[in-house]
């Protein structure tokens, strides 16, 4: 009985040795693997997005600081009131009032005003006490002196090289090679003297106008 025991005893060790190990679902592991890689995957893309668009957001801001100063200084001044014009403005920056001017002057006053872009421009007081309707850059067109109204000699006359201009800013004497820059002059319902850009035919020359 006990060789009996022993004998099925190692038949059973036998057969156990021999029994297929259990099988592990490969495709299981390497699917949870996969997916696994795709969320680190997923988490790292959203943080390489989000980095891309603070660094891109930097870049527009630290841009933008630097260009709009830059395109403004380009800009004409604005009117400030939307009329249609730059006011002209006295030596401290308040705006002339054509009325109050007007009532200060003698006719034929030639007296400076800030014009477009802020460039020294003459008022011009005509015989009758009204305002021509131009003003002229006082800026001339030889080296850019500002050239001064002379009521003794009834024209402008540039102490730098000697240029001289008609009272209209027609050049009568050189070295200045072009007459002085004409804007538009207007009084607006406020009463207030608005320059604007002179961009139609030059008047003194027949010509195109040389500072458009």
């Amino acid at each position: 009985m006990k060789l009996f025991s022993l004998m099925s005893m190692a038949l059973f060790g036998s057969a156990a040795a021999f029994a297929p190990a259990p099988v592990t679902n490969t495709r299981t592991v390497v699917s949870t693997n996969m997916a696994a890689a795709e969320g680190e995957l997923y988490i790292d893309q959203n943080r390489r997005n989000l980095m891309n668009l603070i660094l891109v957001g930097s870049a527009a801001v630290t841009v933008g600081g630097l260009a709009v100063p830059y395109i403004l200084f380009f800009v004409p001044p604005g009117t400030g009131g939307g009329s249609g014009g730059t006011p002209a403005k006295d030596a401290l920056g308040n705006e002339i009032m054509a009325k109050e001017y007007l009532a200060s002057k003698k006719p034929g006053d030639h007296s400076l005003a800030q014009g477009l872009k802020g460039d020294a421009t003459y008022l011009i007081v005509k015989e009758d006490g009204t305002f021509e309707n131009y003003g002229l850059n006082a800026v001339c067109t030889h080296l850019g002196c500002v050239v001064p109204w002379s009521a003794a000699n009834n024209k402008f006359m540039c102490p730098c090289h000697g240029s001289q201009y008609a009272p209209t800013g027609a050049v009568v004497r050189g070295p200045a090679p072009l007459p002085l820059a004409l804007a538009h002059l207007d009084v607006d319902e406020s009463g207030k003297i608005l320059f604007s850009p002179w961009t139609e035919t030059d008047f003194r020359t027949d010509g195109k106008p040389w500072w458009t």
